[in-house]
């Protein structure tokens, strides 16, 4: 029943796309947003001003490959051709209301869809890589207890031209328009929404995003986490040039996780753990996947905890995963608080001694609630 009320309540925004038979375009709403069309489409589009195939190409490049943002930008489109599109699309669908920056250097963006529906990204910048945490919903409708972005329910499915929109809007204010990164980005979908309930779209946004004509962000750069939902487990093992996979635990019994993510109601550990396992059978030569598993203080980071976890592993044979342990990043309005340092240390040993890979995130960005499981459209921290 959960999911059928996600399903319902997830109502996709008003935009115009191409149809796939290419045969008519269906119009809802005045303009196309040609940063998520796919260059087939693009190829649509510009066959229906009578423009030739390669036109596509230019105005894809322009997008994707020069995050250029308005029409008036790409000089090697004809005059003709981008007052059509200046009439009939637009490259750009989300403002950035605020820009709030860590003292560690991480930066939040609050950004606003067309129709007012809040969107926020996260740029998490290394020495050796340079990380986006994007989203793929406004709100989440999961509820779990410890995540601040429950708090928002879910407001509405993100298309997939607003998912791309985030990552360019953030690449462009780090380096500039169109300018090269210094090492890739890596993207991880962990922001708000659960991704995997706004599948297609976001497999959708992946691909155009792997176009080496554009941002040439390859799959292999990319993780998507979900809080179990078993039946895109099973599809996502399916996919020939899929991202990779972790799976939102934070408990190995039942009944806690009823509790902590209720998503769990609906597929229990068992058909969780049973759809980890058959994509674990479809993991390439020497790939892992991930459980990803909040500590939360006095609730799920005993001793006992870290044995029950490590049996759960066993039981169902899994080998081929990390344990990706998140000290959980507090806020007044959660009952929960976080796990000490020698905890998660002494969780992480336990694991170990028993076999299982274990590693430790290191928040970030949580002055400005960038961190995992604050998104919430706050309009608190350092704003720039």
């Amino acid at each position: 029943m959960l999911l059928d009320s996600v399903y319902q309540t997830a109502a996709m925004p008003a935009e115009r796309r191409f149809s796939a038979n290419c045969d008519k375009i269906v119009t809802m709403s005045e303009k196309v947003h040609i940063t998520g069309l796919k260059r087939a489409e693009l190829e649509e589009l510009a066959a229906s001003f009578g423009e030739p195939k390669y036109r596509a190409t230019q105005v894809f490049k322009a997008v994707h490959g020069r995050r250029l943002t308005s029409f008036d930008e790409i000089t090697d489109l004809p005059k003709k051709f981008r007052a059509k599109l200046q009439e009939t699309a637009e490259i750009s669908s989300l403002t950035v209301e605020s820009r709030y920056v860590s003292v560690d250097g991480t930066r939040r963006y609050l950004m606003k869809t067309a129709d007012g529906y809040p969107v926020e990204t996260v740029y998490i910048p290394s020495e050796s890589r340079d990380t986006i945490c994007f989203s793929s919903q406004s709100g989440c409708p999961l509820k779990c207890d410890f995540c601040l972005t429950a708090k928002l329910g879910l407001l509405r499915n993100l298309t997939p031209g607003e998912i791309v929109e985030q990552v360019i809007i953030v690449l462009n204010d780090v380096y500039g328009v169109g300018a090269e990164t210094p090492h890739g980005t890596n993207l991880v979908g962990m922001g708000a929404g659960e991704p995997f309930l706004n599948f297609e779209n976001l497999i959708t946004a992946l691909e155009i995003m792997s176009d080496e004509d554009g941002l040439f962000i390859v799959p292999n750069r990319v993780t998507v986490s979900t809080a179990g939902i078993v039946p895109k487990i099973y599809e996502f093992a399916q996919l020939e040039n899929r991202p990779h996979l972790a799976i939102s635990l934070s408990s190995a019994k039942d009944e806690l996780r009823d509790t902590l993510m209720p998503i769990n109601k609906r597929w229990d550990l068992g058909e969780l753990m049973s759809a980890a396992k058959e994509f674990e059978g479809s993991l390439r030569r020497g790939e892992r996947f991930t459980f990803e598993y909040v500590m939360l203080g006095g609730v799920n980071d005993a001793d006992n905890d870290a044995n029950d976890l490590a049996d759960l592993l066993e039981r169902f044979q899994l080998k081929r995963v990390k344990i990706n342990l998140i000290p959980h990043n507090g806020a007044e309005q959660l009952d929960y608080n976080t796990s000490t340092p020698e905890r998660v240390d002494r969780f992480k040993w336990v694991l170990e001694s028993r076999g299982v890979s274990a590693y430790v995130r290191q928040p970030r960005g949580r002055d400005i609630y960038a961190a995992c499981g604050q998104l919430a459209a706050k309009t608190v921290g350092s704003r720039q």
